[in-house]
C-alpha cells in the first residue's frame, strides 16, 4: 500500500510539470559553435533560475554573466528563467530542461525543449536504371540516398539545369534503433525522351550542418531516331544561277546518323560526290547537343536545279526521316527571316507588323480624343459652340420670317437700370455696356 502514496506523488509531479511554464523555442537545431537562446516564462515573480543542458544543471543568476550557460531574460520578479547557451557542443544534443519554484508548494515546475545539434549527413548514394543506353520511350527510375544526418537532410533533383518536379515521389525518412541520426530517400520515374540525352540527373542534398549543398549526378544516354527541324517541305533561298549552292539542312538524331540525297535518278550516300565531281554529298556535321549539319554542295546552280525537288533520308539503328528539299533563288520572305523580331497580327487573312499596330492604336487615340472635346464644348458652349445658348428659340408655329426682338427688349425689361460694372455677352468676350447720360 505504501507504493500508491509514492505513484500518487509521481502522477501529481508529472501533472504540475511543465503545465504553467511557457518555453520558447519549442525545438532548434543549431550547429557546433553556434548560440540559442531558451526563456522559460511563468505569469508570477521566482526567485530561482535552474537550467539543465546536457548532464550539467546550471543555477543562473542575472548578475553573472561568465561562462558558456548565462541568464537571459527582464528578470526573476517578472517570471523568467532564461538561457543563452553559447558555443554549441555535440554532446549538448537533446533536450535542454528549466527548472522553476511553484507559485505555492514544494513540487517545482518543469519546461523543456528540443535541442538538434546538427551533424553533416554521409555521402549520396544514387541508385539507378541500368545504364546505357536507354531508349526514346524507356521509363527511368532512380534513388537518391542520403545517410545519417542530424536531422534528415533535403533532397532536391535536377536535370539538367532545371529543377525536376514531375515524378518525383514523397521522401522516405528512417533511423536506425536506439539512434538519432536520420536516413533520409527519394525516388524519381521519369519517361525519356530526346530532349533529356545528354543532360545530367542531380541528386542535391542540402544540410544545416554543410557549407554548400552535396550533389550526386549522372549523365543520361537515350537513343532516338532522326528528327527533323522543320515540317513540311524545306525551301533553301537566296541561291543564285550559275554560282555555287549549298543545302544545309539541320536533324537532331542520337547514335549519329547517315545521310543520303536522291537527285533525280541519282543516289549519293554521304560522304560522296557525283561521277562529273559537280554534286557533293557531305558527311553529317555534329553541331552539339544531339544535332547535326547535313549539307549537299551544287557546283553550279541551273534553272533545272530550281525546278527540281531533293529529297533527303536520314537514318540511325532507331529509324529514319525523310525530307523534300526546294532551292530558290528569291531572297528569304522578311516575314520568315525576322518573324522573331514582329509581333504579328492577322486579322481577316492580313498580317501586320508592330508599325502597323501601333499606328492603329495611335489613330484610334486621337480619334476618341477628338470626339471627347466635341462633346465637351457642345455641352460647355466653348469655341466653336459659343453664343449657342444666346440664340432667341422661335416657338412653334410663329412666322420664320418675323424680326427677332431687340437685346433692349429682352434684357433691358429685367433690369432698367444698369451700373458701369454691367457686361454684355457676346460669345467669350464681354464688353461694358455705357449708359447713356443722364441729365442732372
Amino acid at each position: 500500500m505504501a507504493a500508491i502514496p509514492a505513484l500518487f506523488g509521481l502522477l501529481l509531479a508529472a501533472v504540475v510539470s511543465g503545465q504553467d511554464v511557457d518555453i520558447t523555442p519549442r525545438e532548434a537545431v543549431r550547429r557546433i559553435g553556434d548560440q540559442l537562446s531558451v526563456l522559460c516564462k511563468v505569469p508570477y515573480p521566482i526567485d530561482s533560475c535552474r537550467m539543465t543542458v546536457g548532464t550539467t544543471s546550471y543555477r543562473l543568476i542575472p548578475e553573472n554573466l561568465q561562462g558558456d550557460v548565462v541568464y537571459t531574460g527582464q528578470g526573476l520578479k517578472a517570471g523568467q528563467c532564461g538561457a543563452l547557451i553559447k558555443n554549441i557542443k555535440e554532446e549538448w544534443n537533446g533536450n535542454i530542461t528549466c527548472v522553476l519554484p511553484p507559485p505555492s508548494g514544494n513540487i517545482e515546475l518543469v519546461g523543456s525543449m528540443r535541442l538538434l545539434v546538427a551533424r553533416a549527413p554521409g555521402e549520396i548514394q544514387l541508385n539507378s536504371s541500368p545504364q546505357p543506353p536507354f531508349k526514346e520511350g524507356d521509363t527511368f527510375m532512380a534513388q537518391c540516398v542520403v545517410p545519417n544526418g542530424r536531422p534528415a537532410a533535403k533532397i532536391t533533383w535536377f536535370l539538367g539545369s532545371e529543377e525536376l518536379l514531375h515524378g518525383t515521389h514523397q521522401p522516405v525518412i528512417t533511423s536506425e534503433p536506439g539512434s538519432d541520426l536520420k536516413t533520409i530517400s527519394q525516388n524519381v520515374t521519369r519517361t525519356l525522351t530526346d530532349e533529356d540525352d545528354a543532360k545530367f540527373l542531380v541528386c542535391r542534398a542540402e544540410h544545416e550542418a554543410l557549407e554548400k549543398p552535396k550533389e550526386f549526378r549522372i549523365q543520361l544516354n537515350v537513343n532516338y531516331a532522326p528528327k527533323r527541324q522543320e515540317t513540311g517541305t524545306v525551301t533553301i533561298f537566296g541561291l543564285k544561277l550559275g554560282a555555287e549552292g549549298k543545302l544545309n539542312v539541320t536533324v537532331k538524331a542520337n547514335p549519329p546518323p547517315t545521310a543520303e540525297w536522291s537527285i533525280g535518278d541519282q543516289v549519293l550516300q554521304a560522304p560522296r560526290q557525283s561521277e562529273n565531281g559537280e554534286i557533293i554529298a557531305q558527311a553529317p556535321l555534329f553541331l552539339g547537343n544531339g544535332y547535326f549539319n547535313i549539307t549537299l554542295i551544287l557546283a553550279r546552280i541551273t534553272k533545272e536545279d530550281v525546278d527540281r525537288t531533293y529529297f533527303l533520308r536520314v537514318m540511325n539503328d532507331f529509324g529514319r526521316e525523310e525530307i523534300a528539299v526546294r532551292i530558290s533563288t528569291m531572297d528569304e520572305p522578311a516575314a520568315r527571316k525576322a518573324k522573331s523580331s514582329y509581333l504579328v497580327l492577322d486579322i481577316y487573312g492580313v498580317e501586320l507588323d508592330t508599325g502597323a499596330i501601333v499606328g492603329i492604336v495611335v489613330a484610334v487615340l486621337i480619334l476618341l480624343i477628338a470626339i471627347f472635346l466635341a462633346v465637351f464644348a457642345f455641352a460647355t458652349d466653348r469655341w466653336c459652340f459659343a453664343g449657342r445658348s444666346h440664340r432667341t428659340d422661335i416657338p412653334d408655329g410663329a412666322d420664320s420670317e418675323a424680326p427677332l426682338p431687340s437685346h433692349d427688349d429682352i434684357k433691358g425689361s429685367e433690369n432698367p437700370s444698369h451700373d458701369h460694372g454691367d457686361y454684355i455677352s457676346n460669345g467669350d468676350t464681354k464688353h461694358p455696356e455705357k449708359k447713356p447720360d443722364t441729365a442732372v
